[in-house]
């Protein structure tokens, strides 16, 4: 079974919210995690008025990196070669998801934007028969491109863009895992994030990132999608395989078009839902032999 320290936890501690937690609890963790995410974003959007998807995501990553880089102390690492490229990937991926929740729904972007794990589930299964798994996927993804639904193409484009960062983010946040502590190096990552988003953040934020309600809708972001569900997840990650959390996991995509729904309004279609159905059968189908999961989405 994976095992993974949590953060700020000495491993007494830990053990102990392990054994109130259960095995049987793990899977709410991870649910909650998800929810926690999308109501993130969900949040996020009400910044964009004020301050932008870029302005928005800098708070977001800027906030975040703050908490880790606490938390992380003096186990904080040197940014080497590794770290600063999945740092570089952290702030990529994260902007152009926001930049994405501008344009489409944000069911929809969840889904395009999981075309990057299920690529690297299914390249590294080395199964040929897993390879449906992707071609199901795109299959979804090419049916919110139907112009029957009128989704925007470029939104469409930065939340696949988004998948393809996220992709990069996993295979270097396994090496980041193997290397040394994980939330020393993640900390120095997201600090690493938050430079190469600043002079972006500042330009698209403008005036409105010193605004007192986006500040602190800011904070609530960072915590909601990055802090909150990363402490969910790596405690859940000790409790249960690698293939159950990859499964739970793939209900992220109807969480958040049920997140969208509920507190913004967004409409979901016949073909949207039909696209994510397609997507969330694919990572459950790629999921069902994972061996490694995936580092937890910050």
């Amino acid at each position: 079974m994976y095992r993974a320290q949590v953060p700020g936890r000495s491993p007494r501690s830990a053990a102990a919210l392990e054994a109130r937690i259960g095995a049987r609890g793990a899977p709410l963790l991870i649910v909650a995690a998800a929810f926690s995410v999308q109501g993130g974003a969900v949040l996020a959007t009400t910044i964009f008025d004020r301050a932008g998807p870029l302005g928005a995501v800098l708070l977001r990553v800027g906030f975040a990196a703050v908490v880790l880089a606490a938390v992380a102390g003096r186990r904080l690492r040197r940014p080497d070669l590794t770290i600063v490229t999945f740092g570089l990937a952290l702030a990529a991926m994260n902007a152009c998801f926001y930049e994405a929740l501008q344009r489409v729904p944000l069911g929809v972007a969840v889904t395009a934007e999981f075309l990057g794990p299920l690529a690297v589930a299914v390249l590294g299964s080395r199964r040929r028969s897993d390879f449906v798994w992707i071609v199901l996927a795109a299959a979804g993804v090419a049916l919110l491109g139907s112009p029957t639904l009128d989704v925007d193409g470029l939104g469409l484009g930065f939340a696949v863009l988004a998948g393809a960062f996220w992709s990069v983010y996993i295979v270097l946040g396994k090496r980041l895992a193997t290397d040394g502590s994980l939330v020393g190096g993640l900390g120095t990552a997201m600090l690493v994030a938050a430079v190469a988003l600043l002079p972006f953040g500042l330009v698209g934020g403008g005036k409105g990132l010193g605004d007192g309600r986006v500040l602190g809708l800011g904070v609530a972001v960072a915590l909601l999608s990055s802090v909150v569900p990363y402490v969910m997840e790596l405690t859940a990650l000790r409790l249960i395989r690698a293939s159950t959390f990859g499964i739970l996991m793939s209900l992220e995509p109807a969480v958040a078009a049920l997140c969208g729904a509920v507190f913004i309004g967004q409409s979901v279609r016949g073909l949207e839902l039909l696209a994510i159905a397609f997507v969330i059968v694919a990572s459950v189908g790629a999921s069902l032999r994972l061996v490694e999961p995936p580092p937890p989405e910050v």
